[in-house]
């Protein structure tokens, strides 16, 4: 038998926890998620030797970052394809594929997000947060922070940056002969258009 005292303070007991789990998972973000789109979205890259300044594209085959406003948790997958880097001369950008990014084995470049550092806020103007995550490239994973800037308006999102690859010192070919000095490092500059959901 149940005593009447026991079960009112099982009802309060019950009563009370549920109001704070409701509570809670009102206040619970939801996940924010961008699409990048491909055909709106620039990767540059520049290359510097004694002799001249050589700038290049890649073309970005698709990207979706989401994240946990409230830890800034992320997943998602930013997929570059290796083979359409390219600089305008057949010649340097076939030694490029087949010497330095050897395409042919390692055919995509890849970014996994894995945190958002920063608050991105609907309509709030022009602002900047780091996104951390591990940067695929000739097969071999290496730690990335991107530093990003956005420009929100709507559901649309702008957003800029800028890295370099020291692909020397990641395994990669040094181009360089004892006539040409090429530099060790590659810096890369990205403008992508994306759509948000979950925005608030």
């Amino acid at each position: 038998m149940i005593r009447p005292k026991l079960a009112l303070r099982s009802i309060a007991f019950y009563a009370a926890t549920s109001a704070v789990a409701l509570l809670c998972g009102a206040q619970t973000p939801a996940a924010v998620s961008v699409h990048l789109d491909p055909a709106q979205t620039q990767i540059n890259w520049t290359l510097v030797d004694v002799l001249h300044t050589v700038h290049g594209t890649f073309q970005l085959k698709g990207g979706m970052v989401t994240f946990n406003p409230a830890t800034g948790e992320a997943q998602g997958e930013v997929l570059v394809d290796a083979a359409s880097g390219q600089s305008g001369s057949k010649m340097r950008d076939g030694k490029m594929q087949h010497d330095i990014l050897q395409s042919q084995k390692y055919p995509q470049i890849i970014f996994h997000p894995a945190k958002v550092v920063g608050t991105l806020k609907p309509g709030g103007g022009p602002q900047d947060v780091d996104v951390v995550g591990t940067f695929t490239i000739h097969g071999a994973d290496h730690p990335l922070t991107l530093h990003v800037h956005v420009v929100p308006a709507g559901d649309q999102l702008t957003m800029t940056t800028h890295f370099d690859v020291p692909y020397v010192a990641w395994g990669m070919k040094d181009p360089s002969t004892l006539m040409l000095r090429v530099e060790k490092s590659v810096p890369i500059d990205v403008t992508a258009h994306g759509t948000v959901t979950g925005l608030k």
